[in-house]
């Protein structure tokens, strides 16, 4: 009994001094060859661009607007988005991933207990006669530590622990997101009305274009032709009118859907803005090295490397055998016998369970090193998506600008002649219907610069989206992945 004791210790000894310091699969390391070590993807992301300034980006740029309104908007679709709560419940699921993940092997405790009334087979202990039938009783308790000798279950949890960081952003994508529909939707209810009240001034003048041509008609110093020409401009500037109307109340509907809210709770005055949020100062955007740490798709594909890295060492832990120590007692015998000394039972020792890896266990450990170089080469192309992006959006940004510059010239020119006019009509010098068309002149050019200052700030908005700020609480460093 004591040797028997004595092997059982010792088999528990080798087993917990097997070499478990060996850990299946790789260490998780980024490639040097990696996209986001590429030196010509860190500097400026724009040369030359005195439009913006290389400064970090704030946390929440949309307070560059200094709006209010648009801060309680904002405020109020991140607490209470449906996509943001889709990816609040995807990250409380991820936790419980990684806790599921964490309780695997360790400590096992079994329970067990079964009554039956039996008749066992006599032959099958080599009896000839008659078992006789009776009320027999099993009893179990067991308890096992299973150990990580190979480290499939460390790579498991590195696995769950790497794909939650990916889930967090992916949440703080959604975010970005949001926040960026949601200055898109204000700033288009804004420049709706806005140009819509210019496009009315300018259908007002025409009006009185085409009164006035009337009247010289009937005084026989027009004719028909110039009545028509001017009724028919008339009606195409009234037709444009209801798609002002329409930009407006798709932006109110696109809030509402943003904010979880019927349009009748959102912030007061939002359907009435008529001037266009806009930012004061010039732009920080950063550089490239900055923009690849912010960004939570670079951060998100990066992770799923990670995490695809770790998959392939619990594949590999599929080759090893399983090995625990554990220890059981029991009962088992006639009912009226359990407890007993008789029926009682008891063991301790290790346990092997291995199930030889075949072709399929082999091709999985394959599988898994193929699916780390998709995540290595998705993680590249976001990377260098990234780049292309901001500066695309740049560029696009920097373009709606100069057009909006040449335009600003180009009002001050009509409003100059628009005076000009004017005052030669108070001093007899030019006629009303000259006076009237140098002032319509001018509207459409007011009309024309609304349009840019709503193409500039869409351009903005795209901007600050493709460089990835937003999601950071304030005061939150972001490290490189």
């Amino acid at each position: 009994m004591k040797r028997a004791l004595r092997t059982s210790l010792l088999l528990s000894a080798v087993a917990v001094l097997l070499p478990a310091c060996e850990v299946v699969g790789p260490n998780y390391k980024l490639p040097d060859n990696a996209a986001v070590h590429r030196a010509d993807l860190q500097g400026a992301l724009l040369d030359q661009d005195s439009n913006v300034v290389s400064a970090p980006v704030p946390n929440d740029w949309w307070r560059l607007y200094n709006d209010p309104r648009l801060d309680q908007l904002v405020a109020q679709a991140i607490a209470s988005n449906t996509d943001l709560r889709v990816a609040a419940a995807n990250l409380a699921r991820s936790s419980v991933q990684i806790e599921e993940a964490q309780a695997q092997g360790g400590f096992t405790n079994k329970a067990s207990a079964t009554v039956q009334r039996l008749q066992e087979s006599g032959e099958a202990f080599l009896l000839t006669d008659k078992i006789p039938v009776a009320n027999l009783a099993n009893l179990s308790l067991s308890t096992s530590y299973q150990f990580d000798l190979f480290g499939t279950l460390q790579r498991g949890i590195e696995a769950a622990k790497a794909n939650a960081d990916a889930t967090q952003a992916a949440a703080d994508t959604a975010r970005i997101t949001v926040v960026a529909d949601v200055v898109r939707a204000y700033t288009q209810v804004c420049a709706a009305n806005e140009e819509q009240r210019i496009a009315q001034q300018s259908l007002d003048l025409q009006q009185q274009s085409t009164d006035l041509t009337r009247r010289l008609r009937d005084a026989g110093r027009g004719d028909e032709t110039q009545v028509t020409r001017s009724d028919t401009q008339f009606k195409s500037l009234r037709a444009d009118l209801p798609r002002y109307e329409a930009a407006r109340e798709i932006g109110l509907f696109r809030l509402s859907a943003l904010l979880a809210k019927p349009l009748s709770q959102l912030p007061a005055g939002t359907g009435d803005c008529a001037e266009l949020p806009r930012i004061a100062q010039l732009i920080p955007v950063g550089d490239g090295a900055a923009l690849l740490k912010r960004r939570p798709d670079v951060r998100q594909a990066e992770r799923k490397l990670a995490a695809a890295t770790a998959e392939i060492g619990v594949a590999t832990g599929q080759l090893y055998p399983d090995i625990s120590i554990g220890a059981t007692i029991g009962s088992v015998g006639v009912l009226d016998d359990v407890g007993h000394p008789a029926s009682n039972r008891w063991g301790f020792g290790p346990l092997i369970n291995w199930t030889i890896p075949g072709n399929d266990a082999r091709a999985r450990v394959r599988e898994s090193e193929v699916v780390t170089q998709v995540a290595l080469a998705h993680f590249d192309g976001v990377v260098v998506n990234a780049i292309r992006e901001a500066q695309t959006s740049l560029a696009q940004y920097t373009a709606q600008l100069q057009r909006r510059d040449a335009l600003a010239d180009a009002q001050q020119s009509a409003q100059q002649a628009a005076d000009q006019t004017h005052r030669f009509f108070k001093a007899g010098r030019a006629s009303f219907l000259a006076d009237l068309q140098a002032t319509r002149t001018y509207t459409d050019v007011r009309a024309q610069m609304a349009s840019a200052n709503t193409q500039v700030a869409m351009a903005q908005i795209d901007l600050f989206l493709a460089l990835g700020g937003g999601w950071e609480p304030p005061n939150t460093e972001v490290t490189r992945p």
